[in-house]
């Protein structure tokens, strides 16, 4: 990766996302590259969790100095002191919200430009890229979140939290029109498209009318979201196949009275990656060991201890993932994990998992609808359907659009960083 010190010239693409964040930075010759981030004791991937931990660091000489850290680290900088740190999610939720000016952490007022602008300086950091010497595309959603979000104040603070963070040349395009870039931008007549971003915890739906001559490239005509993506999908396995084998249908007693189910939390936690990492407390551990001791199937819960104890929940959503991705091509697949003296191997047939997510399909169903209804047209006014994400290659996922569309009308990119990837190309242009 290149040093701060020769970091002048870069064209990058921010995926600045809820859930996840995506850098991809393009070379001399134009061509687009994840950014990969490492942290210690953590795989490296081409995302960051959009996760802040602030604490103070108390210093002999200095005093009290505020420390931060991101993504993965963010998560154990939190478990090391809970109670003297605090730890900031879904940051980009409250970008379009008036009403949230700043808040009060670890003793200092701050600002929600303020939080993003730490991550993001944090984030650059970590590339070792001075973001002052960099051109920076980032995204942003047709509509922000929120029931009365205001969209132009939203990118405002946007821009205004990669000021804060140190960027200097900023520009912001929409999301769905950098998903659907290396599609739209080989267009030679206008075309209306409809995106279907998959992202980690959210999916996002919005018709756009594309012009390759006009000075506005994209119009957009019609959008609707909804709050489930990959993740949902994930726990659905989770919730059917690992719940049980970790306790989840077991019973215990309190001084010898009826049988009470165990927390259902745990198991709720147990398909959201940030919950279950922040249940490695001595507390949470201690109340499952209690409640095992007259539990109907004890090693059970002791299993559940030992994968929250020993961080052994990306190597269960790996398996997870992968058995998810079979079903893409195959009508079965095993559920393979093991730790310890746990051992899961559960065949899993696509008809199964497809009555699963059922709810889920019909969310995105409606959501398609609500965003055709929207853009006022039906869809046989959809030239294209571009689908993006790893979720978009879930066959029953591709099948909602091909029995509105057709087949010849959905294509698909199902990289995770399509749309950092389609900003940096929007850089180029």
């Amino acid at each position: 990766m290149s040093s701060i010190a020769s970091s002048r010239g870069i064209r990058l693409g921010i995926d600045f996302g809820t859930t996840n964040t995506v850098v991809v930075l393009l070379d001399a010759d134009g061509r687009p590259h994840p950014a990969r981030f490492s942290f210690p004791h953590h795989e490296p991937s081409d995302t960051c969790r959009t996760l802040l931990c602030l604490w103070h660091d108390e210093n002999m000489s200095h005093g009290r100095a505020l420390q931060d850290a991101i993504g993965p680290e963010a998560i154990d900088a939190y478990l090391e002191d809970p109670a003297e740190s605090r730890l900031i999610m879904s940051m980009k939720s409250y970008l379009a919200q008036a009403s949230f000016r700043q808040t009060r952490l670890v003793g200092q007022v701050m600002t929600l430009e303020t939080l993003i602008a730490r991550f993001l300086a944090r984030l650059m950091r970590s590339l070792a890229i001075d973001p002052a010497h960099v051109t920076a595309t980032v995204g942003r959603p047709v509509h922000f979140a929120g029931d009365r979000a205001d969209d132009d104040f939203g990118e405002a603070r946007l821009r205004d939290s990669f000021r804060a963070a140190g960027f200097g040349e900023i520009h912001v395009a929409l999301e769905p029109e950098a998903a659907g870039w290396r599609f739209a931008h080989k267009l030679d007549a206008p075309a209306t498209i409809l995106v279907g971003d998959f992202g980690g915890g959210t999916s996002d739906f919005s018709i756009l009318r594309f012009d390759p001559l006009a000075e506005q490239r994209a119009t957009p005509l019609g959008y609707a979201g909804v709050g489930i993506a990959g993740d949902q999908l994930d726990y659905r396995i989770i919730d059917h196949v690992v719940a049980p084998e970790l306790g989840r249908n077991t019973t215990y007693r309190v001084m010898g009275g009826a049988p009470l189910p165990v927390p259902a939390e745990w198991y709720s936690s147990l398909g959201r990656w940030h919950r279950l990492a922040l249940m490695r407390t001595p507390q949470t551990l201690r109340n499952i060991a209690d409640v095992a001791r007259t539990a109907s199937e004890p090693e059970k819960l002791h299993a559940l201890a030992s994968l929250i104890e020993e961080q052994q929940g990306q190597v269960l959503y790996r398996a997870v993932a992968a058995a998810k991705m079979e079903l893409s091509s195959s009508d079965r697949t095993i559920l393979k994990y093991s730790h310890q003296t746990t051992s899961i191997h559960r065949e899993i047939t696509k008809a199964e998992f497809e009555s699963w997510i059922a709810p889920d399909l019909q969310l995105f169903d409606q959501a398609v609808e609500t965003a055709l209804q929207r853009a006022n047209l039906p869809a046989s006014a959809i030239d294209r359907v571009f689908l993006t994400g790893g979720t978009s290659f879930v066959p029953a996922i591709r099948d909602l659009f091909t029995r509105r569309f057709g087949h010849e009308r959905v294509d698909m990119g199902g990289e995770f960083v399509s749309v950092a990837e389609g900003l940096a190309l929007m850089n180029a242009a």
